[in-house]
């Protein structure tokens, strides 16, 4: 399983939808929200939380469509389905694989570029929690709705369409976080809410990705 997640690191990295493309994007997109909402501290403050959520899940949506596309191409998917390790522990992997070289960038790039949007440096260690708490959601889930389009030619657009409205959960309490840190309030509830949606999704969408990947390579 190692080995597994190793070459998913390398493949992803190689594939040029790895650490350094999802950061760009987040950086072009905080860049460009002051030059259309304007430079001012009071109209950048009250919608920073929900600009740098929003870079975030948009980022993530970069890479998904590869999660299992280059396996499928190659005939490897094939091979995994029917190798001792669970489909689902692969799906789970590649989940893994996605969050490291594109969650984790967000995450520590995303205090930098709270900057821009003139986040209170008080909320700068929410937002870290937030992120660190609900990307690994927008990841696993990505990877179930790149599981259900697999093989599928310009699935990309599909992709988003199924993905989004599962992310708003988590970039509503995401977002909530960010915003009680910057007003002094408590996100102890946002927080719980948060690492709830998150657990659930790592206990079970592995198994609803793993189905639709046995359905797509009959």
């Amino acid at each position: 399983m190692i080995a597994l997640l190793k070459r998913d690191l390398a493949l992803a990295t190689r594939a040029g939808g790895g650490f350094g493309l999802a950061v760009a994007f987040f950086l072009i997109l905080c860049a460009l929200v002051p030059f259309g909402v304007g430079p001012e501290t009071s109209a950048l403050r009250p919608i920073a939380p929900g600009i740098l959520w929003v870079g975030a899940l948009l980022s993530c949506l970069l890479s998904l469509d590869r999660i299992f596309a280059l396996d499928h191409e190659d005939g490897s998917l094939d091979l995994l389905a029917t190798a001792p390790i669970p489909l689902e522990a692969v799906t789970a992997l590649k989940a893994l694989a996605h969050w490291i070289t594109t969650g984790l960038p967000l995450v520590v790039a995303a205090p930098v570029f709270g900057i821009l949007l003139h986040l209170p440096g008080q909320a700068t260690g929410w937002l870290i929690v937030s992120l660190l708490i609900g990307t690994p959601a927008l990841s696993m889930l990505g990877a179930f709705g790149a599981a259900i389009t697999v093989g599928l030619r310009r699935g990309g657009l599909l992709l988003s369409l199924l993905v989004l409205p599962l992310y708003i959960p988590t970039l509503i309490f995401g977002t909530e976080i960010i915003r009680r840190g910057a007003e002094g309030g408590d996100p102890t509830t946002p927080i719980l809410f948060l690492a709830g949606i998150t657990a659930g999704v790592m206990a079970l969408v592995p198994f609803a990705a793993a189905a639709a990947l046995r359905v797509n390579l009959r």
